[in-house]
């Protein structure tokens, strides 16, 4: 009887135990801030395939990356650098950067500096364009968010007045256009502070992030390392939520990573969304049925830069993947067959079956 009593204590503890490790290793994991500490784990600790990795690797050397990163529960997986590219070279994100904009705008909304649902004139004045003023006082903050500001796409990035034109009533049409970047002067007016100011004590530096504002052109270029890519790729695996201060507030997070608006079902605001019905692409209104990445999880949602600039963040697998280059092929605006292509080589080396 004795001997029965202290197999079960030990069995127990055992148990107990085994319980806690399995908590540990499914916590999510955050880097600390201001050091270049950061946890890894191995691709067979999460049943993962290690043969495959190689195929992997010589794919993204081929195909011009970078730098690339794959984080699992916040924990590094992969993260592998090519073509001169090391730990500390910083890249530009392109139009991944988008998101930047759409997580500030949310910060600047929730600090009730704006509303994002009042026109972009409230903010910056009248005639920000060369619309009508009654036209142009259609287009809201919400409008430069989800790509419907109706304003004419055909005529390059220069967001002057003179080269934003009115083409169609806001919320009516569906164009990717750098008109976005007014949500960056929205944001310095309101905020009475410079944009790249107020990024950094809102955004960047609390989570973390190296990096900064380059200017081209009539706009700004974000330019980080591939790990403070992968930062924001992880603040936006938790919602918004960073180690555990919320950053930006879970129902904006919510909204800016679901359908924005009935005619591009794969976009929110300034992300793209997988596992919809249909899509549009960049200087197109052709509808395209099925999913935006077919190889890629339905619950992945991504930030997308001109050539292959990515963030891929999927909630279901806690994962958040990171890919900077030049253009893997030819130069693309969001998306091209590579994403697809990639992702059949990442689902070898992950295996989740």
């Amino acid at each position: 009887m004795k001997r029965i009593t202290c197999l079960l204590i030990a069995t127990l503890f055992l148990s107990c135990n085994s319980n806690e490790n399995d908590t540990y290793e499914d916590a999510m994991y955050f880097p600390p801030n201001n050091s270049t500490t950061w946890e890894t784990k191995t691709i067979v600790s999460i049943g993962g395939n290690q043969s495959n990795t190689q195929e992997l690797l010589d794919y993204l050397e081929l195909k011009n990356t970078k730098g690339f990163i794959i984080l699992h529960n916040g924990k590094i997986v992969m993260e592998n650098y090519f073509n001169g590219h090391t730990i500390t070279t910083p890249w530009y994100w392109a139009s991944a950067g988008k998101t930047l904009t759409s997580t500030l705008t949310g910060i600047a909304e929730q600090e009730g500096f704006i509303n994002t649902n009042n026109k972009v004139s409230d903010y910056i004045g009248n005639n920000w364009t060369s619309a009508s003023l009654a036209k142009e006082n259609l287009i809201s903050c919400k409008n430069l968010l989800t790509m419907t500001s109706g304003l004419n796409d055909d005529l390059g990035d220069d967001v002057s007045p003179t080269n934003l034109q009115y083409q169609s009533d806001a919320g009516t049409r569906w164009a990717y256009h750098n008109v976005y970047v007014k949500l960056q002067d929205v944001v310095a007016v309101a905020t009475n502070q410079s944009w790249e100011s107020y990024f950094n004590s809102k955004l960047k530096n609390p989570i973390g992030m190296s990096g900064s504002w380059i200017q081209n052109g009539d706009f700004s270029v974000y330019w980080s390392t591939t790990r403070s890519m992968a930062r924001f790729g992880l603040l936006a695996l938790n919602k918004g939520n960073w180690n555990g201060t919320q950053i930006l507030n879970t129902n904006f997070f919510n909204n800016a990573t679901t359908t924005s608006q009935s005619i591009n079902l794969s976009y929110g605001y300034l992300w793209w969304l997988n596992g919809k019905s249909s899509y549009h692409l960049p200087q197109s209104q052709f509808e395209f049925q099925g999913n935006l990445i077919p190889n890629a999880p339905a619950d992945m949602f991504c930030a997308l830069g001109k050539d292959d600039q990515k963030i891929y963040v999927v909630p279901s697998q806690k994962l958040v993947i990171v890919r900077m280059g030049n253009a893997a092929d030819g130069s693309n605006f969001a998306l091209s067959t590579f994403d697809n292509i990639l992702w059949q080589k990442i689902n070898a080396v992950i295996s989740w079956d």
